[in-house]
């Protein structure tokens, strides 16, 4: 991998694959939503998160679109596609086990294919292959603890304490992983294109918002509806708010992160990518999804001619709805102060004013309570744009002379393309 590497093709057909697992996520959850359902996403979103952030580590050391590569990685994403496909019935209390030992058996060929493509990678450094096998207990004790999970509460079926096993053996799972990360420090290799790292994950949490956008679409009845006044409201205030959420990561924030990982070097580097890129946009991932569930409900009770068009969101909408924005924004703020060692007051602010919010929504009308979130994060993404306005124009400037030199350069280069070419001895 290239130090100034970039992401290339395959690897977003393989993103666009990975971020249907969110989708049908929110899918599961939204069929009835409860705090066990709620319990069993996160559970969820966190393992294979985690298999997120083992691939992304995987990829920057080999280009996923050259060579043989694809053919390994097209096994990979045949196995997550299968893994996202179970995923709704890895918690059913049932008597077939179906559900859950694909789930555990197609997450297994997942970790499979990244620990062979390491290995390959690493197959001429006798001491990467060393620090590889610190991470070896984390793989099989998380693919065994998933087998135990699918295998142990079908022998009980119909005891109490079977999804208690179940539910205490995923939780086990997702301690071991990221705990495993935690101690053994820094991942084997380097981390030699900060572009790439970053681009990645940019790329993913931007598609994790438009799936939001298509999970509120297909889930609240707006497809196949007379497009109503309220209807096209809430779909209006829907992109704005998401569009907000956006502006607050890559206006600013994004940007400034990019350049800092890119400052630091060596352990320092890893360590920064680690903490902030695969710890801290797991809360940002599941706050898209929780916001992305309570969006879906009000927007249903909106189009819903058998609900009062003035009548309050019902269930937990209101409360799903705001709690995922500010657990976006506090995955954020995480990020923020883990690579660039700042935080943002009108961020903190906002968390505050959502939080204070939640009952007054809850008590509007639904098309209310969504015009009232995106009133707020609307306002925070103005607000910061005036506030913040000389720093943002320095960060603006530094990037569009960095980009201005890129460009300039392989113009530079590609112009030989088009040089004659010389005649040979002797023409």
């Amino acid at each position: 991998m290239a130090p100034a590497a970039r992401v290339d093709r395959f690897e977003i057909f393989f993103d666009l694959v990975f971020v249907f697992s969110f989708f049908i996520i929110t899918r599961a959850t939204a069929r009835d939503i409860t705090v066990g359902a709620l319990l069993h996403a996160l559970l969820v979103l966190a393992v294979l998160w985690w298999s997120w952030v083992v691939h992304s580590a995987v990829a920057a050391r080999v280009r996923l679109g050259e060579g043989f590569v694809p053919v390994l990685m097209t096994v990979g994403m045949a196995a997550l596609f299968t893994f996202a496909l179970s995923l709704p019935q890895a918690f059913q209390d049932v008597r077939g086990a179906a559900g859950p030992i694909v789930a555990a058996v197609s997450y297994i060929v997942v970790r499979l294919v990244h620990v062979l493509l390491y290995l390959y990678v690493v197959r001429d450094s006798p001491n990467e292959r060393r620090q590889l096998m610190r991470f070896v207990p984390e793989m099989a004790g998380s693919t065994l603890l998933l087998l135990a999970a699918a295998l142990i509460p079908l022998a009980i079926h119909g005891s109490a304490a079977a999804p208690l096993v179940r539910d205490g053996l995923w939780a086990l799972v997702v301690l071991l992983q990221y705990g495993t990360g935690l101690l053994t420090g820094s991942w084997a290799g380097g981390l030699a294109s900060a572009e790439h790292w970053t681009e990645r994950y940019d790329l993913i949490l931007v598609i994790a918002l438009g799936e939001s956008v298509i999970s509120v679409g297909v889930g609240s009845n707006l497809i196949g509806q007379p497009p109503t006044a309220a209807a096209v409201a809430a779909a209006v205030l829907g992109i704005f708010f998401t569009a907000a959420l956006w502006w607050a990561h890559y206006d600013m924030i994004g940007p400034a992160a990019r350049i800092a990982l890119h400052a630091a070097e060596d352990g320092p580097r890893i360590t920064m990518a680690r903490d902030a890129y695969g710890y801290c946009y797991l809360p940002m991932i599941a706050g898209i999804i929780l916001f992305a569930l309570g969006a879906e409900d009000i927007v249903s009770d909106i189009t819903n001619p058998q609900i009062p068009d003035w009548g309050p969101a019902l269930g937990p909408a209101v409360a799903l709805l705001f709690g995922g924005v500010i657990l976006y924004l506090c995955g954020s703020m995480l990020f923020q102060l883990r690579i660039l060692h700042t935080v943002s007051w009108t961020r903190v602010g906002t968390v505050g004013l959502l939080a204070v919010c939640i009952p007054l929504a809850e008590r509007l009308p639904a098309l209310g309570a969504l015009a009232l979130l995106t009133v707020i994060c609307v306002g925070m993404v103005g607000a910061e744009v005036v506030i913040f306005e000389e720093g943002r124009t320095a960060l603006r400037r530094l990037i569009l002379e960095e980009r201005a030199s890129h460009e300039a350069h392989e113009a530079a280069y590609r112009a030989r393309w088009h040089e004659p070419n010389e005649p040979d001895e002797g023409e």
